[in-house]
């Protein structure tokens, strides 16, 4: 029989107000497991930590705190906090595109003339934000799927709009029937995310990508009201590690270009997150600091939630740009012999990754304060909570 959850009863099982540094410390980790993928490509790190699935939880959690308030009012202070942020970010990478060469009007890929309606989703992202596939050419300072790298991780805001949206209906079936509501992204996943029903272009993918996470977005729903901590965890451990298994199952026979890379297949990708999410929020402590060792993170936790839409933005972005600047380190006098430009050839990733940690940090400096003002806050150019006061 579905069980029915009154919205007061809910509301009485919901954890305590005030930061859970538990969830503060996965909104980092996933954050930190995103760039580590958008910079070496490594499709295990997909198994390793479901990083969007985590995310899409989290923000799914925190949606259901707020809408003890009035619907309208929610949705419109989340989309204030999501969309200056992405003002500023179009503002730099549309003139770099346009100054590269591409001329959205001329643009096959989207349609035309009549295609310049899309760039509108650089202002409300109800569709991806377009972009062109190659830009520039090989010889180029760039490579030429630059401006892909860089806009390729906005459909993420696509995502996230659409789910803050539903997300009042969707609390509204959560309460009265969890069950249903909780597994029905599964299900529409195995249909529109395995080809049995396929729907093409950009509305394809916002179905797809909408199925992929909807069961995390709503186990986020079920921990803020409490509804998982219901579930016995052996049952709980043991339905996630069954739907993971079927996830890694079904990868083994639809591997994409990527191989075991769970962004390429829609089905595993849900089943893997879903689980994932599942045993990452039973087994969920309520920390108020963070505990023991963990507390010398907290500086690089607080400041990665307190910028969490910057660094998402721009981080492919910035390490396009360590490409350029390596280049550079080429033409240094001690660096010319064979063997130099072998060693440097075969590190390359690592000082990638080495340079784009204060190319981050800039970023943060330069537009991090905007989020600060979009959430209706005094601005700060490095939030990281050091001289604050100490949780009683």
């Amino acid at each position: 029989m579905t069980q029915t959850l009154p919205p007061e009863a809910a509301a009485g099982r919901a954890p305590a107000a005030g930061r859970d540094r538990y969830l503060d410390l996965l909104r980092a980790l996933a954050l930190f497991r995103v760039v580590l993928y958008h910079l070496f490509g490594w499709a295990w790190l997909t198994i390793l930590f479901p990083s969007m699935g985590v995310m899409f939880a989290l923000a799914g959690s925190l949606m259901a705190r707020s809408l003890t308030r009035p619907a309208l009012s929610v949705i419109k202070g989340r989309l204030r906090r999501l969309l200056p942020p992405l003002w500023a970010f179009g503002a730099v990478l549309l003139p770099l595109m346009l100054v590269a060469g591409w001329n959205p009007a001329k643009d096959p890929d989207l349609g035309g003339v009549t295609g310049l309606v899309k760039l509108l989703n650089y202002v409300v992202p109800l569709g991806a934000p377009p972009y062109p596939e190659q830009l520039g050419s090989a010889s180029g300072l760039l490579d030429p799927t630059w401006a892909d790298d860089a806009a390729g991780p906005l459909w993420y805001l696509r995502a996230y709009l659409w789910f803050v949206v539903a997300s009042p209906l969707l609390l509204w079936a959560f309460r009265r029937a969890p069950w249903p509501t909780l597994l029905a992204p599964l299900a529409l996943t195995a249909v529109v995310g395995t080809g049995v029903v396929t729907i093409p272009g950009e509305t394809g993918n916002a179905v797809t990508d909408f199925a992929v996470y909807g069961g995390c977005w709503v186990l986020g729903f079920a921990h803020q009201e409490g509804v998982l901590k219901e579930v016995p965890r052996y049952v709980a451990v043991s339905c996630a590690a069954f739907l993971m298994a079927a996830g890694l199952w079904w990868a083994s026979g639809h591997r994409g270009p990527d191989g075991w890379d769970l962004n390429d297949i829609p089905l595993a990708q849900a089943l893997w997150s879903f689980g994932a999410v599942v045993i990452l929020l039973q087994y969920a402590p309520s920390w108020r600091e963070l505990p023991g060792r963990l507390r010398r993170w907290d500086g690089p936790v607080t400041l990665a939630n307190n910028r969490a839409v910057t660094i998402y933005l721009w981080h492919n972005l910035l390490i396009t740009a360590t490409v350029p600047i390596l280049d550079q380190v080429y033409k240094l006098p001690f660096l010319r012999s064979d063997a130099a430009v072998a060693a440097l050839d075969a590190t390359n990733a690592v000082w990638m990754f080495v340079l784009v940690w204060p190319l981050i940090a800039a970023v943060v400096l330069a537009f991090g304060w905007i989020e600060d003002l979009a959430a209706r806050r005094r601005p700060r150019l490095w939030p990281n909570g050091k001289g604050r006061r100490a949780p009683r």
